[in-house]
């Protein structure tokens, strides 16, 4: 498979791409800044410059072209203030996810957030518009009939070995490693499992291959 991933050079990303190469696949990693190009080559991945906040439906479908899956793992970061939130954590996992309605992928998995519906719609603070901009593109995806979306929510993540295993639910309480992330995304998308599913994750008892979703 041929499989978009928005934020290539993120740290999840990165860790998707390598597992996706070690298991034949062919990652093209969307990346904003072309000095990152080298960095996503090296894990085996094409690199495709692309800005999520400035590019239209039109630029991004034609990147697009040829995928089999996309996947959104971009995110304006722990230091970008509510706008950013807004325009690319909310308006780029929208725009990823109406492209790839128009290049003609069906398969798309968004990486977004523990507790996205819990916002405070009334609050300024930069951590609430960060929970309503995940809740708002999840709902986005969501409506999409011409998609067969998954939507993972992780709990805190972390920098931890890998531990292969998972649980999962509606609302659960922990941490992941992000490399434990990117194997169940991987598993999500080559696999075709858990189309129209939405869930938390965190560390658990259950091998990612026999999770139930």
């Amino acid at each position: 498979m041929r499989i978009a991933i928005a934020g290539g050079h993120g740290q999840i990303a990165r860790l998707l791409a390598r597992r996706l190469v070690e298991a034949g696949h062919e990652p093209v990693a969307l990346i904003r800044n072309p000095d990152h190009a080298a960095d996503v080559e090296a894990d085996g991945s094409t690199a495709v410059v692309i800005d999520l906040e400035q590019a239209d439906d039109d630029a991004l479908a034609e990147a697009l072209t040829g995928c089999d899956a996309a996947v959104f793992a971009a995110g304006a970061g722990p230091d970008s203030g509510p706008a950013r939130k807004l325009s690319l954590d909310r308006d780029g996992a929208i725009l990823l996810a109406d492209a790839s309605v128009q290049a003609g992928i069906h398969r798309f998995v968004i990486i977004s957030s523990r507790r996205a519906d819990s916002f405070d719609p009334d609050s300024d603070d930069t951590f609430q518009i960060y929970l309503r901009a995940t809740a708002e593109a999840d709902a986005a995806v969501r409506a999409h009939d011409d998609l067969d979306w998954t939507i993972v929510r992780p709990g805190g993540l972390t920098d931890d070995t890998a531990t292969g295993s998972v649980q999962i639910g509606e609302t659960v309480e922990g941490s992941i490693p992000r490399a434990d992330v990117a194997h169940l995304v991987a598993e999500l998308v080559t696999s075709g499992r858990g189309v129209h599913a939405q869930f938390e994750v965190v560390s658990g008892p259950t091998p990612i291959a026999e999770v139930q979703f």
